[in-house]
């Protein structure tokens, strides 16, 4: 990767009046690490966006500052930006030693295709979006390749040991983790149950008619209204006072 260089200046403008340099095109960035206090410098926004894209959150800026001829080698720390336009309203750099290691989440990207997608309809399922590796700051990757052009068959899927990093780059992410796969599409599940579910609705409503139909034990079905009116009224029978009449 070519070297990245950023030109930056220091800031005497500090708190709330930065807003002014962001108007002029200007962006306030600090810079801190080792063997340096935390500083405050300003750089061209047109600049500093075209550094961050070419270096993301891994790859080294050679951070050039006034009259200094030996550039700070740093990396970006962290961004702040305005959560409705997105730009670019902070930035953080970090200067770090050459001779000691990093640990940094390296971004992960799927290359090539998987023909198990095509050949049987499965669907590509990302697992992780970066690892974390640990190496020197000149052998730190800008991103790591996972090619996906050997899933041919569905539930099959790479693994983090089955990548290839550069030399003196050290994983630390578990390799047994998933990094991509190829899972069943929901609709083969969906068509077999589906059938399923359709006899347990029929044999349940089944059940219900055949409650409906038959009397609960022990007791007697009611007769129709009709047939309660054409029945003899019941006999009546004299009461215990009537006395009868003599022989």
């Amino acid at each position: 990767m070519e070297k990245i260089e950023l030109v930056a200046q220091k800031r005497d403008i500090l708190g709330k009046k930065v807003r002014f340099l962001r108007r002029k095109g200007i962006t306030p960035v600090n810079l801190y690490g080792h063997g340096i206090e935390s500083t405050a410098l300003q750089v061209e926004t047109p600049a500093l966006k075209r550094a961050l894209a070419q270096a993301g959150m891994t790859s080294l800026i050679h951070l050039k500052l006034g009259s200094v001829k030996r550039p700070y080698m740093a990396i970006v720390k962290s961004v702040q930006r305005d959560p409705v336009k997105g730009e670019v309203l902070h930035v953080d750099f970090y200067q770090v030693r050459m001779d000691e290691k990093l640990k940094l989440e390296v971004p992960l990207v799927l290359i090539g295709k998987a023909p198990a997608v095509k050949e049987h309809g499965g669907i590509l399922v990302q697992e992780l979006n970066s690892l974390e590796v640990e190496c020197l700051p000149a052998n730190m990757p800008h991103r790591i390749e996972a090619d996906i052009s050997g899933l041919v068959n569905l539930d099959q899927a790479i693994h983090v040991k089955d990548l290839k990093v550069g030399e003196g780059v050290t994983v630390l992410t578990d390799p047994t983790k998933a990094v991509a796969r190829i899972a069943r599409a929901r609709i083969e599940v969906e068509a077999v149950a589906a059938p399923a579910a359709e006899v347990a609705e029929e044999v349940e409503a089944e059940a219900e008619e055949e409650e409906k139909a038959e009397p609960a034990k022990g007791e007697e079905k009611a007769p129709p209204e009709a047939e309660k009116k054409k029945q003899p009224a019941a006999e009546k029978k004299p009461a215990a006072s009537e006395k009868k009449p003599a022989a």
